[in-house]
């Protein structure tokens, strides 16, 4: 009764099929659901941890989800994602100390509190979010040094766009947008340049320094530049220098987090939300862990 319901049967099918009340359904399926939900109590944390932040639709409430990126599945999501709300629940983890590696975004939060809760973790830097980071901020600089590009989606497509991605149409309207702007082909050259470095990984000790190196010379270069962006982006470059160097290393990243978190999505909707936290946390145990 408990898998049919999980494979997207409904509750009034499954009623009519076995002859049972809707409620005796539902009671059946949340007996099994918080017998699921229970063994994380006993559980040591994973080894190798993912953790991100995702939105409840009522409210815009936060949760924050723990994902064992090794077996590729939740381990469990909490309510918050500041330290003081989260404190609580971290407190109860089994086995923190034995966490070797978790990978966050460019949040500051969650690295104060991977070090004060997790403390033989190393940090690693999530590639995605890295370089989402790096874009965005190099978009604000080529809006400054060109303010007619603006919010052309055009222009601005052809800026995101890797070099190597490019169709022969798509490289000659680049080239004239150069012609028409020669500012705007520093900024593209050096977020070719900046992307391939920060899209490494599984790098050796000395190649992380060696990279470690140019990354340097691209803080200096944003700093040198005289624009705000740049500036910030040069700022917060050099404040996660060794959790970049991290990502380098090792190639755990917060993917798989982001594809449950669209699952995650997708059990708001079939609910047509939730009201309980603890009713939401044990579907997606029920249906992620």
């Amino acid at each position: 009764m408990y898998r049919r319901h999980d494979d997207g049967i409904c509750a009034s099918r499954l009623s009519r099929r076995e002859h049972l009340g809707q409620a005796t359904v539902g009671r059946i399926y949340a007996q099994f659901t918080e017998r699921k939900a229970k063994e994380r109590l006993s559980l040591d944390c994973p080894r190798i941890l993912g953790i991100d932040e995702h939105t409840l639709h009522r409210g815009q409430r936060f949760m924050t989800t723990f994902c064992d990126l090794k077996k590729h599945r939740v381990f469990d999501i909490s309510p918050g994602r500041s330290e003081p709300e989260l404190a609580s629940y971290l407190a109860t983890l089994r086995g923190r100390d034995r966490v070797r590696m978790v990978c966050i975004d460019l949040s500051n939060t969650y690295r104060l509190l991977v070090k004060r809760w997790f403390p033989r973790a190393r940090i690693v830097a999530d590639r995605f979010h890295a370089v989402r980071v790096a874009g965005l901020h190099l978009m604000r600089v080529a809006r400054q040094l060109c303010p007619d590009l603006g919010w052309n989606r055009a222009w601005l497509g052809l800026l995101r766009s890797r070099a190597h991605r490019l169709s022969p149409d798509q490289r000659q309207n680049l080239e004239k947008l150069f012609a028409r702007h020669p500012a705007l082909q520093g900024v593209y050259e050096l977020k070719e340049r900046l992307f391939s470095l920060l899209c490494l990984k599984n790098q050796s000790p000395a190649q992380c320094r060696d990279n470690a190196r140019q990354l340097f010379g691209f803080i200096e270069t944003l700093r040198s530049s005289g624009l705000e962006a740049a500036a910030t982006l040069a700022k917060t470059l050099s404040e996660w220098t060794e959790e970049i160097g991290c990502m380098w290393r090792f190639t755990r990243n917060n993917a798989i987090t982001e594809g449950f978190h669209r699952k995650m999505k997708l059990i708001q909707r079939r609910a047509y939300g939730f009201r309980s936290v603890s009713n939401y946390r044990l579907r997606v145990i029920a249906q992620c862990g």
